[in-house]
């Protein structure tokens, strides 16, 4: 359990700072780009998994910027590495959706969340192109731009929009596709946006009913998931429901939980 002696309010404020310094620095980079400028682009797990010079300098300027607004937390970043401090420690995704940055689609986000004990209690996750900012703090329900969110609230399962992800290697793809065949032929869609932390924040706007993804990275819920969970959805987090995997992601409006919990399962969640 975190410690409840946190500042949420003022986490969430450093968050919601930094995010917005950060998505100004990858949208300039994101309009250069669509210009014509060059962007250097290396691989990860796979070559499919891209990181970008812009994605280092997101990373570097909100170290920067957290080194001077909260010298002493720690910093754990997709690009840069790191490991959770003793108290507070900021968890980062410089762009979350690169690959949509790279071709151009502007579904992708800067996502900043404030840890402690593992547990999100401050969080903000920034659009570059829309200017948007979805963000939460804990206990303190969930905010589209100052707007509050709430879930939907479906009641039957074939009326559900449910929101997903494909990791990068084949093998496990292969296994995700199958289960979005099956999940398919009983929900009302599903949707593949390619970025996790709006995906969470979706759920949260009602824009999705539902979103379940295997494999992600610690940042890429952290800030999400809380956002979901402020604004009404229910949440486990990796390594939380055995029976959708050992790491699956799940956000859901209560209303409709425990029916798609079990069509998730029954159409091979699990094993994926």
């Amino acid at each position: 359990m975190a410690d409840v002696g946190v500042d949420e309010t003022l986490l969430k404020s450093v968050a919601e700072r930094v995010a917005d310094e950060a998505a100004e620095l990858v949208h300039e980079a994101w309009t250069g780009m669509n210009a014509g400028r060059e962007v250097r682009v290396d691989t990860k797990s796979a070559d499919t998994d891209v990181v970008t010079a812009v994605d280092h300098e997101s990373e570097r300027l909100v170290r920067a910027r957290l080194a001077e607004l909260r010298p002493d937390d720690a910093v754990l970043g997709e690009e840069g590495g790191g490991s959770a401090g003793d108290g507070v420690t900021w968890v980062v995704d410089p762009i979350d959706g690169t690959v949509n940055f790279l071709y151009g689609l502007p579904w992708f986000a800067v996502s900043v969340a404030a840890q402690v004990g593992g547990v999100s209690v401050a969080g903000a996750v920034a659009e570059p192109v829309s200017g948007r900012r979805w963000s939460a703090a804990r206990g303190q329900g969930a905010f589209l731009d100052g707007r509050p969110l709430r879930v939907n609230a479906p009641d039957r399962l074939d009326l559900t929009l449910v929101g997903t992800g494909f990791a990068y290697k084949v093998e496990r793809r292969t296994k995700q596709a199958r289960f979005v065949a099956e999940l398919a032929t009983r929900v009302r869609d599903v949707r593949r946006n390619g970025a996790a932390s709006l995906d969470l924040c979706a759920v949260a706007a009602g824009w999705l009913d539902a979103y379940v993804e295997h494999g992600l990275g610690h940042w890429d819920w952290a800030a999400g998931a809380l956002i979901a969970a402020e604004a009404g959805a229910l949440v486990s987090l990796p390594g939380e429901d055995a029976g959708l995997g050992p790491d699956a992601t799940f956000a859901v409006a209560p209303s409709i939980a425990a029916p798609l919990r079990q069509a998730l399962i029954e159409s091979g969640a699990g094993a994926i």
